[in-house]
């Protein structure tokens, strides 16, 4: 089959606990496929927030739980990270999870619809090596898709621990007029993701970036 979009990470099984096994058995419980999904579900909520690749799920589950009145989206398409996140919904009995198991660009191909008050991006895979670097999520393309999706002066974080990626992520945001940098959090993420800690520990920086969309940005394009 044919993708749609140039990979930008590496689907693997990997390994995958008993414990996360039976959760994912329970996906189709939690998971959303389509943005009319999402608009529908984020009525019932005062704010709709998406964190892409959300990894082992520290920082989605740590808001979720400290935000009732926010519906979270998150995508990742590890399927270790998704049964891990699917446990800790049903033993802490999480309400505000939905999850969308794909290439978040499959949602974002959708009819435009505009639903999200922040978009998180914690370390997106850095494909270090020159000739991967054409399959680095953030780009001017990417961020022509997700702005069409936001309200607003919604919040778009991204963070990095490559730096060539930081250039290439700041060279993006600098051909585009639809973001401005902004020093607001809308919602603090923890401490460091396990993913941080491990560059810091490796001894790379960690580069964020906190942008707002601008108002009626659609006007520019």
């Amino acid at each position: 089959m044919q993708l749609k979009f140039l990979p930008s990470f590496v689907k693997r099984r990997g390994r995958i606990t008993k414990k996360q096994e039976s959760s994912l058995k329970l996906l189709p419980n939690y998971s959303v496929s389509k943005i009319d999904e999402i608009y529908s579900e984020s009525k019932k909520y005062k704010m709709c927030n998406l964190e892409i690749g959300f990894g082992n799920a520290e920082n989605l589950i740590y808001e979720a739980i400290n935000n009732p009145s926010i519906l979270f989206i998150g995508s990742e398409v590890y399927l270790s990270g998704i049964g891990t996140l699917i446990s800790n919904i049903k033993e802490k009995q999480i309400q505000n999870i939905r999850i969308f198991p794909e290439d978040i660009r499959l949602l974002f191909d959708q009819e435009e619809k505009i639903i999200f008050n922040g978009i998180k991006i914690i370390c997106p895979d850095p494909w270090p090596k020159d000739r991967h670097r054409k399959r680095r999520l953030i780009d001017e393309f990417f961020l022509n898709m997700i702005h069409k999706f936001m309200k607003d002066k919604a919040q778009l974080y991204i963070s990095t621990d490559w730096e060539n990626y930081a250039h290439q992520i700041s060279c993006a945001f600098n051909k585009i007029d639809f973001f401005n940098k902004s020093n607001k959090n809308l919602i603090n993420k923890i401490e460091l993701t396990k993913f941080e800690k491990r560059a810091i520990n490796e001894g790379r920086k960690i580069f964020e970036f906190t942008y707002e969309k601008n108002l009626n940005s659609e006007e520019l394009l």
